[in-house]
């Protein structure tokens, strides 16, 4: 696994909210404010509870938002570039080499009457740079290619969709995605649906890749263990926020924003012979309505009246980062005092 670097992020997100409008009068905020960044050759993990915004903050970092969805305010600099402003051909040439997103369902992201190989002919002639020709044959040698990298025998190419199993699909899709050599791959629950042998392995494909080609990879996952197994670093999302930044080994120990560990006591090690699951009480709010404070406090163990009426942000906790008053107070750092709020 590829340590990352002190350069300047690979990827900057500052302010970034998405809203969703289904219909007229009614605006979701599934992104509230995010700020994250990402630095050239790492491998982050993004877990939440469904609903809490991973798969729309995924979206909305490759500009792959489709209505009712809405990047409504932030920017998104990509290598120093803000992609939030980009449309058309300008956008087109940053993703040559830039960024790809591997989606959750491979039966879904593949078109069902195109062949393995028009895929990838597809991807690479709508990418090619001026003057650069994908004919049929160049482009199968760039298809066989993928498919050796991705752990795939040859005669995949000649396949449809519907011919190949779950797993087989998930890695056509990630070869796709690295046809045209990107720097950041973004992996949208990329094991969800298959079986657990399965699942083990095109993680252990994703890893491999990740660690040979050097690119920075973004993990969308409800599976904790397999977050903290394969990733440096773990962002916890919850009510479209960044509620915890910590690197994915302090996870395993310390005290952690509330949420963090109520998602913790939910995972339990398979391999241990007894095991004691937890649960959190309560559901998400509906984000829909305005929300003040802390997003997680009504349903929260340890809340403060703080905690309802002014959010924490971001703060120091440990080797990393928690929006929480509680353990902002547990380190010493300063807390607002407010009226008790009854």
């Amino acid at each position: 696994m590829n340590a990352p670097t002190t350069a300047a992020p690979l990827l900057s997100a500052r302010g970034v909210d998405v809203v969703y409008e289904p219909a007229r009068g009614v605006r979701i905020w599934s992104v509230r404010g995010v700020d994250l960044e990402l630095a050239e050759g790492e491998f982050v993990g993004l877990v939440g509870e469904s609903g809490c915004g991973k798969s729309t903050l995924g979206f909305a970092l490759t500009r792959m938002l489709r209505p009712p969805a809405r990047l409504e305010a932030g920017t998104i600099a990509f290598a120093g570039t803000d992609i939030a402003t980009l449309t058309g051909e300008a956008l087109r040439r940053q993703r040559r080499g830039g960024f790809a997103l591997v989606l959750q369902s491979g039966m879904n992201a593949l078109n069902p009457v195109r062949t393995v190989e028009h895929h990838v002919r597809d991807v690479l002639r709508a990418h090619a740079r001026p003057g650069e020709r994908w004919d049929r044959a160049s482009s199968r040698d760039r298809a066989g290619e993928l498919l050796a990298m991705v752990e795939l025998d040859p005669d995949v190419l000649g396949r449809y969709p519907h011919e190949l199993s779950g797993g087989m699909r998930q890695r056509v899709s990630i070869a796709l995605a690295l046809a045209l050599e990107p720097r950041l791959v973004v992996f949208d629950e990329p094991t969800t649906a298959l079986d657990v042998l399965v699942q083990k392995a095109v993680m252990g494909t994703i890893s491999r890749l990740q660690a040979e080609r050097g690119f920075t990879a973004l993990l969308i996952s409800h599976d904790l263990g397999t977050v903290l197994e394969a990733t440096q670093r773990t962002l916890v999302m919850y009510a479209g926020q960044i509620v915890e930044d910590q690197p994915s080994a302090a996870l395993r120990t310390g005290r952690h924003h509330p949420y963090t560990e109520a998602l913790l006591a939910c995972y339990a090690d398979p391999r241990a012979p007894e095991v004691t699951l937890g649960g959190i009480p309560g559901s998400p709010p509906d984000l829909s309505l305005d929300l003040p404070g802390c997003p997680f406090a009504p349903r929260c163990p340890e809340v403060r009246d703080v905690c309802r009426v002014i959010d924490p942000g971001l703060t120091p906790l440990g080797p990393g980062r928690a929006a929480c008053h509680v353990r902002a107070a547990e380190v010493g750092l300063p807390v607002p005092e407010v009226e008790h709020v009854g």
